[in-house]
Formats: structure tokens, sequence, C-alpha cells
């Protein structure tokens, strides 16, 4: 889905108070995110993801009700418009600063003290996405590293079942990074809340781990994260397991990319070359 399809749906979709084609496009990944006026609304990127928008709204609700500061829904059914799920969403007030180690650690602990909520959580299928994202790259990537990353992909979700955690296991937001932390001028809320699941804790916290050790987080931030959260997951026995499974996935999200953009293929194989060589030294760039 590129930026021309996601205008079309939104137009389609007519929940915007004036003309979609007034909507600034914030992001453009699994969802294409538009803001116009006080609302924001997410185009999926197929009718897969409808039941994943559903649920974002129900958590989004209940964290609302638990009084954890998170992004709010405008409406609280996901549309289904020409085979895509369209979401509406209130839009946060403009950031104060950039989003930091201490302030994603002490969101995650209001999370992680969470009960589980009235209805169910699914499990982090942190690898579940694999298949989809390596149908949509096609030809564009080499099938021998399609093979390899299927290969990987069922290795750790064998590994990843077998494990025993550390912390007592609950809701978790699933792709805990300060990219998905908004500083208003109240404090930090959580955003992008489509991920959230009822599973290890210890999924949270492996995600900075891998930020220090993949994509160059600071290590005095990284230090700032467990200090504030109470907890360093490089401690744990299994987080080499669920750091590979997240290496996994992370390669195969980007490949997705590919056919459209030379730079996502470029990067796709700095990664899965660095996979195939068992080099953890190797730089990734967020994509």
């Amino acid at each position: 889905m590129d930026e021309a399809r996601a205008r079309d749906v939104l137009v389609a979709a007519g929940v915007l108070p004036g003309a979609a084609g007034d909507a600034r496009l914030l992001a453009l990944g699994e969802n294409a995110v538009f803001a116009v006026g006080d609302l924001v609304v997410k185009v999926g990127r197929d009718a897969e993801l409808l039941d994943r928008a559903d649920r974002e709204l129900r958590i989004a609700a209940w964290l609302a009700e638990a009084e954890v500061p998170a992004v709010r829904p405008a409406e609280s059914e996901a549309l289904l418009v020409e085979g895509h799920p369209v979401t509406v969403w209130h839009r946060l007030p403009d950031p104060v600063r950039l989003a930091g180690a201490r302030d994603l650690a002490e969101l995650l602990r209001l999370v992680h003290a969470l009960p589980a909520p009235p209805f169910a959580l699914p499990r982090r299928e942190l690898l579940g996405g694999v298949e989809r994202w390596l149908r949509l790259a096609g030809d564009t990537i080499d099938p021998a590293d399609a093979a390899y990353l299927r290969e990987r992909r069922d290795g750790f979700a064998a590994a990843a079942a077998g494990l025993t955690p550390h912390l007592p296991p609950g809701p978790i937001h699933g792709d805990a990074l300060p990219r998905n932390v908004h500083i208003g001028p109240d404090g930090p809320v959580l955003v992008d809340l489509e991920t959230f699941a009822g599973d290890l804790r210890e999924h949270d916290l492996v995600v900075m781990a891998l930020s220090h050790d993949r994509y160059g987080l600071p290590a005095e931030d990284y230090d700032t994260f467990t200090a504030t959260y109470g907890w360093d997951v490089r401690e744990w026995s299994g987080c080499s397991t669920l750091r590979g499974a997240r290496e996994t996935a992370s390669c195969a999200w980007v490949a997705q990319h590919a056919p459209a953009n030379p730079k996502a293929l470029t990067e796709f194989e700095r990664r899965v070359t660095s996979l195939r060589d068992g080099d953890e030294t190797v730089r990734w760039y967020p994509f």
C-alpha cells in the first residue's frame, strides 16, 4: 500500500470533518497514519489486520479506564473500507520534546502492574507476521533468504515456547520503544497499541536491549532504562532467545517494503547477511 492508495481509502471512509486531501501523512508502514484537525486516522495495509485494529481500540478504552496515559480512540469500532481497516483517534497535542529511555520505562512499569483486562489478549506472536511480510516481498528478495528466515522463525518459535520467565506474565505493549511514547504538555503518553498482548513481560524489555546492541542506543540510555524499570533483562537466561526471535521478525518486516523502496532492500540484505554470518556487531538502521 502506497500513499496514493491509502488516500483513496481515506476518502472512501468518509470519517474526516474536512477534505481528505488536506490530511497530512505522518507515517507509512503497517498502517498509513494521517492527521487532520483534531483527529488521526490509521489505514491498515490489508483486511487481515481488521481484528487487530478492533482490538487496539478496545485496549485503548481499557487503558483509559485504568488511567494509564495512552492515545484515546475517537470511534469505538474499526471500519473495513475497500479491504483496509480504518480506525479514528483523538489527535495528541504537539510534542514538547522527544521521548527518552526513562519515559518509556516509567510507562512500562504502569502497564506491567496491570491485571489482565476483562477481554482476552493474544499472545505476543512476534514471529506471526513473518510469512505475510515475506509474501509481500515476493521475488524482490532472494528466495534463499526467505527460506532462511522461515527456518529461523520455526526454530525460535519452538525455543520461545519453552522459556521460563523471570517476571510474572501479563499485559505488555509488545513494541516498547521510545518512538512509541509521545511527550505532550501533560507528560509521556503511550501510542501504537496494536501489538499489545498478554505474554512474557520480558518481551517489552528485550526490545531496548536489542536497540542497544543493533541500533546504536547509547549505553547510558540503556542504563537509564534498566535503572528506572528496576531490572536488566540481559540477566535472564532466555534473553538471547527472545532477541533472536525479534531480530528474525525485524528482518522480515523490512522485506515487505523492498518491492517499492530500494533502500529497504539494501537494509534487508544488510540484516539477513549479518544473521547468516552470526555477526551481532553489525549496525542495523531503523526503517
